[in-house]
């Protein structure tokens, strides 16, 4: 998680805005935050004091570095005791250090309760911005966010109902490797397909895993799409 996540994930699990986070904090606008966060700019010292100075239960460290735990030792294991129950993996309880996956709330890569289709059906994209927790799994720690998948089109490769780990791809519009599976993000879709050329000038071509007729290549066109995320790996749902 990138500074600017660690502050835009304080603003979420305490309800807020961008507004009434910097009138919270003692920032008499919220340019701030608004660069902070629209422009992945990395928070200074005095910002971050303000917010451990308004919200004491979050660790200053962990808010400028990202090491140790975003609460307080105090606050933190209070917490890990109410969250302890939760860690479970296909319902098995899991080890400390396992390598397995756990559901957490100080550290790890956010969970996000969005939908990416497996077809080409219609989704609108103003689902929830706020994680619901964290999922720490060091093999895929390096995602942006993990996200569900509905739908049948990738199976067997991706089944319905998994969790996907996702890294975003900033510069996809640059260079973009073929034949891997992506997230593909437009104005009013969201679907995960492998991507390769498209005979169509301007456009990719999005290929489903599923060989059942139903499921076809389309293509896209490149100018309607907004976010690439590479599908990392997927799991069942923790």
């Amino acid at each position: 998680m990138e500074s600017w996540e660690r502050i835009q994930f304080v603003m979420d699990r305490e309800g807020m805005n961008k507004n009434s986070f910097s009138r919270a904090i003692g920032i008499s606008n919220n340019v701030t935050i608004t660069r902070i966060i629209n422009e992945h700019r990395s928070p200074s010292r005095a910002t971050c004091e303000k917010i451990v100075s308004t919200y004491p239960k979050y660790n200053l460290r962990w808010l400028l570095t990202g090491e140790g735990n975003m609460l307080n030792n105090d606050l933190n294991n209070n917490e890990e005791t109410q969250t302890s129950k939760t860690q479970t993996y296909i319902g098995e309880e899991i080890p400390p250090n396992s390598g397995q996956p756990y559901k957490n709330f100080t550290k790890g890569v956010p969970y996000y309760n969005v939908d990416f289709i497996g077809g080409f059906d219609l989704i609108l994209n103003d689902q929830t911005r706020v994680p619901e927790y964290l999922i720490d799994f060091e093999k895929y720690n390096e995602a942006t966010c993990w996200c569900n998948i509905t739908g049948h089109s990738m199976e067997p490769e991706i089944s319905h109902g998994d969790i996907l780990a996702l890294k975003e791809i900033v510069d996809w519009k640059e260079f973009l490797p073929f034949g891997e599976v992506y997230g593909i993000v437009t104005k009013e879709h969201r679907t995960i397909k492998r991507v390769t050329a498209s005979e169509k000038e301007d456009n990719f071509l999005l290929i489903p895993t599923n060989k059942s007729p139903e499921y076809k290549a389309q293509n896209i066109p490149i100018k309607i799409i907004l976010k690439v995320f590479k599908v990392l790996g997927c799991m069942k749902r923790l």
